[in-house]
């Protein structure tokens, strides 16, 4: 992943994904007219720039940073967050209001996608690698094969009460202008949220709860890599490190 960055002092930088599937969304359904007409979005916003395309997808970007992607069987809305402490996020509202204005979709399952890159000032250029093979996995001759040094990246499964929590941990590069790339860590959430298909009448019901527990998604994703992953004291992180 590489992400654009201003040369401040940079400790973490953040996106929020919420994704809505169902059987019968088509890239289509993302229009900007419609998104307005409807309410889905403001009457004020716009686009940042012409929207983009393909067979199989469309992408709608705002001056807001908000970015709203339609493909196949799936709508998502996302938000760059930075660095700031997160009280509430826009991409909540809009996937409510985009589920009320479509109540007969066949919907199937929602996710929540928190992304944080975690930069690493020090350590050199490979320092994101070292973490990951050094610091997460355990030594071995098993990384000695080739003749460079062994790439990797981790996908982690948890069982909470609620739902399903998946965990990518790979390498980025952090671009700040008029600066070399800085190298940082990725780690991407994904809380899969199960829809009933025996009960389309509480479809809605069930999707806005999912989406009002962000909250507590979120700070289960930030206590994991705190608590859990950045807590090693060889670790090549910063010692003040504070995701905070």
């Amino acid at each position: 992943m590489e992400t654009t960055q201003n040369p401040t002092e940079i400790k973490e930088i953040q996106e929020i994904a919420i994704s809505v599937s169902a059987t019968n969304f088509s890239p289509t359904i993302i229009n900007p007219d419609y998104l307005k007409i409807s309410g889905v979005i403001p009457q004020d916003w716009q686009l940042s720039r012409e929207p983009i395309a393909s067979p199989g997808s469309i992408q709608l970007v705002y001056q807001n940073r908000i970015s709203i992607v339609g493909q196949q069987n799936m709508v998502t809305f996302i938000e760059n967050i930075g660095t700031d402490q997160v009280t509430d996020l826009i991409v909540t509202e809009l996937a409510k209001k985009f589920i009320e204005k479509l109540p007969n979709a066949d919907y199937q399952f929602l996710n929540f996608n928190p992304k944080s890159v975690i930069p690493m000032k020090d350590g050199g250029s490979d320092a994101a690698r070292r973490y990951i093979t050094g610091t997460l996995l355990a030594p071995g001759s098993w990384q000695d094969i080739g003749k460079a040094p062994m790439q990797a990246n981790l996908n982690l499964s948890y069982q909470l009460d609620r739902c399903q929590l998946n965990v990518s941990i790979n390498e980025a590069n952090i671009q700040i202008p008029e600066q070399p790339p800085m190298p940082g860590v990725l780690f991407s959430g994904n809380f899969n949220y199960n829809v009933s298909r025996e009960d389309p009448s509480m479809r809605l019901t069930q999707l806005h709860k999912c989406i009002e527990h962000w909250d507590l998604d979120l700070a289960v994703f930030r206590e994991m890599i705190e608590q859990r992953f950045l807590i090693f004291s060889n670790s090549i992180f910063p010692a003040s490190f504070n995701m905070g």
